[in-house]
């Protein structure tokens, strides 16, 4: 009721004010409202402020394309699949490594590693090294924080390598993070490889050029380096000579170290002396108000002088289970049990041992050692959900207590929202506690995480076919399923794991290449069979998908099979199922979806790679088209295109024309990147509050109507219509009384605002709200502006969908008109919109009307692609059909054989049978079953 609850409610929400980057959130209703309404706000801040995810594009955008919210980001880097989560854990492990108590007198190694950054080339990698916990990824992290602030020209990549095993530490992962990061820095977009070896092979290669581009030195940090496996024969880069303005710093453990890196200048870090450890050990016991005696300090001082006992993370251990226990505990008792452990493994059991004998019951005690193992014997963490589902006995309190306790002692930590092991001696001290480093212990444990985890999968995979969401199975069954199934050596059912084609779509499409390449080597399958496993599994799932959903989400499935055999080398393979992802988003979605643009595109990759740049030129242009069409012609998206069709050119020693769409790609990419600049962190939600704050005081004016458009296509996006009916509503009445009334801004509002009753299936509040627009925009835009098509488009769709087939007639006529005056008569958009016209007049009974329409877009397509093009085999057909329902049974079975032996010219490419029952050249097929011998039967039967 407006009111607050309680006192204690009161105390809080005062003191939420007074507190810095603090949201409050003012909501009244059920719990579970409010839980929502919390997780779409922290998930706007994630967007907006951690990920940077650009808001500009909306602007000027009609919300007629939702699809811009749901294509794939990775166009930023070209091909190259970019995952935020392994560079959200980059960020997480470089914070943690900088946390520190107090100063441990670096400045002495602060100097060498700036004398290596000064010294003239060639040099060779410096090699950072230490006993295990002596302090290196603080000393690394401590000093990149200083480069970063004194060096603002001097660029700095670097890695955390985590648990041997872990994602963190897969060579292939770490050299393409470090190339895609160098590409981003020297404005340079070009198809990277994604074949481990070669990735590894061609880094040296991209080091250099990519170094020349940069103005001023670039340093490469890698901690922990001898953590990643076989490191010596994945690093062979470390061995050769550098360029001029790159330095490497490696960090490793003296035992681990290569020999052949032992002869590299090395900067060893000594134990900590007698003043530092008394400065560690103090730091600790005053965060805790714990005092120590002066004969304590003396007991401590003697303790700490062999070389296990005197390193950072030993001492910083020690002052922590002092402090932890000096406010309720005897000190002495304490000091003389710490000064029987000799090294940080056992000082680490008993700080266990101390947490464990604090709880109240076996039962606790119990759940204790459950968390610690199924947490160690995991890929890369466990988060809290998990282990509550895992053991439904421990209950939320209790698992906040025994975290809270395992975090301050530095047993535990958070990475990207899993609880893992803060450092390797914690989990090494919980084999020896727990599992006696017992091979079937650990075994035993791991099955528990396989049997949660195959059980999570078959959930997500019923929702999958259920609801024809390709979403739910999340990153986590991914990641931790078939590493376990390794781990356990069932190649069976690791064989079966890999084959669930959403399971291998999320590990592709998040770049784990090498990860999803390695199992299908274990279980003993090569690449061609491989793919033809693939292909297999994805025709008995398209047998069941049904509905236009179900549909894209095979068109994605198709996609990723293909980009994964043409990474693969797989050029042969890899054609038939990017062709199908084509013709199912043609007919599912709409021929100028942004979505058949990055079909085309990927296709004409292959055929770049095959050197068939004929072909190749022709998608390429056609996915151009589409994009500016889509998104404008300074997005992004389109100088992704440019940069394709310039690399095509240059391979062709077309230089000139390269060089000219190199500029204009390079202009987009340079103004997107100053937009994406200013509007990053929190300038971006400065901004934004600033705005609505006008928009509270209710000031009229263009650009707080293009603000409220703004929120509501972001509203719109999070599929929170109701917030975003408010808000386009409010955005359409400030600018008519602004603008007027035929403004074609209000006309933009129009068209938001009738896709969101389109949505919310209200089609004749749509109907009307598309017409106004349409209107406006035909009498204040030129005929073959974009955002006229748009709306031309919509509006057809829309009274195709109502059943209004006489009235979208003139618009699908009109649609072919716009494209004409833009794209000449000639080209295969034209050819496209013919189609769908004659569709709807198939639709309507008028086959005479139909059939010339069909003729003139088979010409188009032949002249344009030529002769055995997929388009004009699906054109032959829609004729065949034509022709079979006037009678003219001979032209049909002409046209069909015409058709097929297309089809079968393609079907040789992969040496399999691709189905089809779609058109790749409008909505045809989508009204009609794919046409065989059998279709003649039946109706020559009737």
């Amino acid at each position: 009721d407006g009111r607050v609850s309680s006192v204690a409610v009161q105390q809080l929400i005062e003191q939420i004010s007074y507190v810095n980057k603090a949201k409050l959130i003012d909501h009244v209703g059920g719990v579970e409202e409010g839980a929502y309404e919390i997780y779409n706000c922290v998930e706007k801040i994630m967007k907006q402020d951690i990920l940077g995810c650009e808001m500009t594009d909306l602007e000027g955008k009609d919300l007629g394309n939702k699809e811009d919210s749901t294509a794939p980001e990775e166009e930023v880097f070209g091909d190259v699949l970019w995952d935020a989560h392994d560079e959200q854990e980059q960020m997480e492990a470089f914070q943690q490594a900088s946390n520190s108590t107090c100063e441990l007198g670096f400045e002495k190694y602060f100097e060498r590693l700036n004398d290596l950054v000064a010294a003239p080339a060639p040099i060779p990698p410096l090699l950072v090294s230490g006993g295990p916990g002596s302090g290196k990824s603080l000393l690394l992290s401590k000093w990149i924080q200083l480069q970063q602030k004194h060096s603002p020209n001097t660029l700095i990549l670097y890695h955390f390598v985590g648990r041997p095993m872990s994602t963190s530490s897969e060579s292939a992962l770490i050299i393409k993070r470090l190339t895609l990061k160098l590409m981003q820095h020297s404005w340079l977009v070009s198809p990277l490889t994604f074949d481990p070896a070669k990735l590894l092979e061609e880094f040296p290669r991209w080091l250099e050029k990519l170094s020349a581009r940069h103005q001023g030195s670039i340093i490469i940090i890698i901690d922990s380096i001898d953590q990643i496996q076989q490191a010596e024969k994945h690093m062979k880069w470390l061995i050769d000579p550098l360029p001029v303005n790159v330095r490497v710093i490696v960090s490793v453990n003296v035992e681990t170290c290569p020999q052949a890196w032992r002869l590299w200048p090395t900067l060893h870090l000594d134990p900590l002396n007698s003043k530092d450890v008394k400065s560690l050990i103090s730091a600790e016991c005053n965060s805790a108000n714990v005092k120590l005696t002066k004969e304590q300090e003396k007991k401590l001082e003697r303790h700490c002088r062999s070389a296990t006992t005197c390193n950072a993370l030993y001492v910083t251990l020690l002052g922590k289970t002092i402090a932890c226990v000096g406010n309720t505990g005897n000190i002495d008792e304490i000091l003389q049990q710490c000064c029987q452990c000799q090294d940080t493994v056992s000082l680490y059991r008993l700080v266990l041992r101390s947490i464990r004998e604090s709880l109240q019951s076996d039962k606790e005690k119990g759940l204790l050692r459950e968390i610690l193992c199924v947490i160690g014997v995991s890929h890369n963490g466990v988060s809290e959900s998990e282990l509550i589902e895992l053991y439904p006995e421990l209950t939320s309190a209790v698992l906040a207590s025994l975290l809270h306790s395992l975090h301050k002692m530095c047993l535990l930590t958070y990475g990207c929202g899993l609880l893992k092991f803060q450092h390797l001696q914690a989990w090494e001290m919980v084999k020896l506690e727990y599992m006696e480093a017992d091979e079937n212990v650990i075994s035993a444990y791991r099955q528990k995480l396989v049997e949660y985890f195959t059980m999570q999968l078959r959930v997500l995979i019923f929702i999958c076919f259920s609801f024809n969401s390709q979403d739910r199975v999340t990153w986590r069954s991914a990641d931790e399923l078939p590493w376990l199934f390794q781990q356990q050596g069932d190649k069976q059912k690791l064989h079966q794991c890999l084959l669930n084609l959403f399971v291998s779509q999320n590990l592709y499409k998040r770049g784990h290449f090498a990860e999803l390449l390695s199992y299908w080597q274990l279980v003993g399958k090569d690449k061609s069979s491989m793919a033809a496993e693939y292909f297999d599994s994805l025709k008995e799932y398209e047998k069941s998908s049904e509905g236009e959903e179900s549909m894209i989400c095979l068109a994605d499935l198709y996609e990723t099979l293909g980009r994964f055999l043409k990474d693969l080398g797989l050029l042969s393979q890899a054609v038939a199922p990017l062709q199908r992802s084509l013709e199912i988003r043609e007919t599912a979605l709409d021929p100028d979806h942004p979505r058949v643009a990055q079909s085309l595109h990927q296709l004409a990759g292959v055929y770049v790679q095959w050197k068939k740049f004929g072909n190749a030129e022709q998608l390429y242009k056609q996915a151009l088209e589409i994009s500016e069409n889509a998104y404008g012609a300074e997005h992004p998206r389109v100088a992704r295109e440019l940069d394709a069709l310039a690399t095509l050119y240059q391979k062709q020693n077309k230089y000139e024309q390269a060089e000219q769409l190199r500029k204009k790609s390079f202009k987009i990419r340079q103004k997107a990147a100053r937009q994406k600049g200013s509007l990053c962190g929190f300038a971006l939600l400065r901004q934004r509050a600033l705005q609505l704050e006008e928009l509270t005081l209710g000031k009229d004016t263009p650009d707080n109507a293009r603000t409220l458009n703004e929120l509501g296509v972001l509203y719109y996006l999070q599929n929170n219509l109701e917030t975003a009916e408010l808000f386009l509503k409010r955005s359409l009445e400030m600018r008519e009384r602004v603008l007027g009334s035929e403004h074609p801004d209000c006309a933009q509002s129009l068209n938001n605002l009738a896709a969101l009753y389109n949505e919310k299936k209200h089609y004749d509040k749509a109907e009307e709200l598309y017409e106004k627009a349409l209107d406006i925009r035909r009498r204040a835009l030129a005929p073959d502006h974009p955002s006229l098509a748009y709306t031309v488009k919509h509006l057809a769709v829309l009274y195709k969908k109502m059943g209004k087939l006489d009235k979208a007639v003139p618009l699908y006529e009109l649609a072919v008109e716009i494209r004409q005056k833009s794209f000449g008569p000639k080209h295969p958009s034209v050819a496209t919109a013919l189609v769908n016209l004659a569709v709807l007049y198939c639709q309507m009974k008028k086959q005479i009307e139909a059939l010339p329409l069909y003729e003139r877009a088979l010409k188009i397509y032949e002249d344009s692609f030529g002769h055995m093009h997929p388009r004009v085999g699906e054109t032959l057909k829609n004729l065949a059909v034509l022709s079979y329902e006037r009678g003219d049974f001979e032209k049909a079975a002409e046209l069909y054989k015409r058709a097929m032996e297309i089809k079968e010219a393609e079907t040789l490419l992969i040496g399999g049978k691709a189905t089809s029952r779609h058109s790749s050249s409008g909505d045809t097929f989508s009204l009609k079953s794919a046409l065989s011998p059998n279709a003649f039967l039946e109706h020559g039967q009737r």
